[in-house]
């Protein structure tokens, strides 16, 4: 199967490019939509994506990770103690799932989404027709023009 690429979505306030730069792997939890979780259940093993700051000003692209490993369940939904959990997902009957990411690039500069949406070549983007989903699938021309951006410093 072909690499396919990503935009995952993070509060630097949660988890930033610096602290993905920092612990170099990590898994990637949390994620209570189905859509978003329904797109990591998609990722394999090599697929890139890009790292997007949310909840920022200004909120975009920040750097670039890479799956290296696929969807598996997000234990922390089975602990009633623990911020992501939920009743309705047992280890039987998993709801949720992860994946883990490693660290590969730190922009110079970040891609901010008032560009992105400046930009006509991004008009089909899900970032831009879906701006909320926190998993999301990016074309290849997208993701490429994407990492020229944020590489020009």
């Amino acid at each position: 199967m072909a690499k396919q690429f990503w935009l995952m979505k993070s509060e630097p306030s949660v988890y930033s490019i610096d602290d993905m730069e920092r612990d170099g792997v990590t898994s990637w939890e949390g994620v209570r939509n189905y859509s978003a979780r329904n797109n990591m259940r998609a990722m394999k093993v090599g697929d890139e994506a890009l790292l997007y700051h949310s909840a920022t000003n200004p909120p975009g692209v920040a750097g670039l990770v890479r799956v290296v490993k696929g969807a598996y369940p997000d234990h922390h939904a089975f602990d009633p103690n623990h911020q992501y959990f939920d009743p309705k997902s047992s280890p039987e009957e998993p709801r949720w799932d992860m994946v883990d990411v490693e660290f590969v690039e730190r922009f110079p500069r970040i891609v901010t989404l008032h560009e992105i949406k400046a930009n006509p070549a991004f008009d089909d983007m899900v970032l831009v027709k879906r701006g909320r989903l926190s998993v999301q699938p990016v074309r290849r021309e997208e993701f490429d023009r994407i990492v020229r951006m944020g590489r020009e410093g």
